[in-house]
């Protein structure tokens, strides 16, 4: 069901954003010890709600792209979901456009290591979302939206880690900096995606990418001829269960549509930029 044996956990992340209003749903399945379960989660600008099944409800496709947990549907063609508890209720469905993944594999050489505490993997850049998904009688209604597709699966989240995703004008971008345990050694990671009109701008660890500064809300990232920058402004932030061994243990926050600047400058000149309020962020440093 969850693919490789050692991964004690297994999610996908599905952003849907408009002008206006943000949804991500994360589908997980997760064990620790001989217990198990599956979850799906729900983060909206106002809110989070996590939302329990039992291990067995979720359901990886076995051809192409996709996962069900219960009734509930997220593959390539968009999300169809009907989840309630005492705190929420949702329902609705959305539908996808053509995804646009990346060139090759996010983690590059690393995927072939063994036993790393968590792998990430970029599903699309960004794609076409339409369709409406009701969330405590609030509607989010997407019409010429966007959307974004990412899935971590291993042990447990990196012990501090920066996240953040963005959709804006000719491009979208995803950068992670975390700290990576290996070999009995530590050392900061980096892994990021410029896709910028119409090309693909890798920054990552293998490729000599290394973060000048994470500090203050911000990520200053360096790759030969390359600098990117990433700064939180003003979190949004919600409370999202993470894995700590398997197990759902662990409180992070996500603020899913906040403000933030970005800058990528090439050989010292500024490719973009600019400040936005619908940026998605985690910020998991202890300062």
């Amino acid at each position: 069901m969850m693919g490789d044996r050692v991964d004690l956990f297994r999610g996908w992340y599905f952003k849907c954003q408009s002008r206006s209003q943000t949804l991500a749903v994360i589908p997980a399945a997760h064990r620790s010890g001989r217990g198990g379960s599956s979850s799906v989660q729900l983060v909206t600008d106002g809110g989070a709600w996590s939302f329990d099944f039992p291990y067995e409800a979720y359901r990886e496709y076995t051809r192409g792209f996709g996962v069900r947990v219960g009734e509930n549907v997220f593959d390539e063609a968009g999300i169809r979901i009907r989840l309630k508890n005492d705190a929420c209720s949702a329902e609705g469905e959305v539908r996808f456009g053509r995804l646009t993944p990346i060139r090759y594999d996010i983690m590059g050489p690393f995927q072939y290591i063994p036993f790393m505490e968590c792998r990430h993997s970029v599903v699309s850049m960004i794609h076409p979302v339409a369709g409406e998904i009701c969330v405590n009688g609030d509607v989010f209604s997407f019409r010429g939206a966007s959307g974004y597709i990412e899935g971590d699966r291993g042990r447990s989240f990196p012990r501090e880690y920066i996240w953040t995703q963005c959709h804006f004008k000719d491009g979208s971008l995803m950068l992670s900096a975390a700290d990576i345990p290996m070999s009995g050694l530590r050392f900061t990671g980096v892994i990021g995606v410029i896709l910028w009109r119409g090309r693909e701008y890798r920054m990552a660890t293998y490729l000599g990418a290394r973060a000048l500064k994470i500090a203050d809300r911000q990520v200053i990232v360096r790759q030969g001829d390359r600098l990117f920058t990433a700064r939180l402004i003003e979190k949004q932030p919600h409370p999202l269960n993470a894995p700590v061994g398997g197990k759902m243990s662990r409180t992070i926050h996500e603020s899913a549509a906040c403000k933030a600047r970005y800058r990528f400058e090439i050989g010292g000149e500024p490719v973009f930029d600019f400040t936005t309020d619908r940026a998605s962020f985690e910020y998991e440093y202890n300062e």
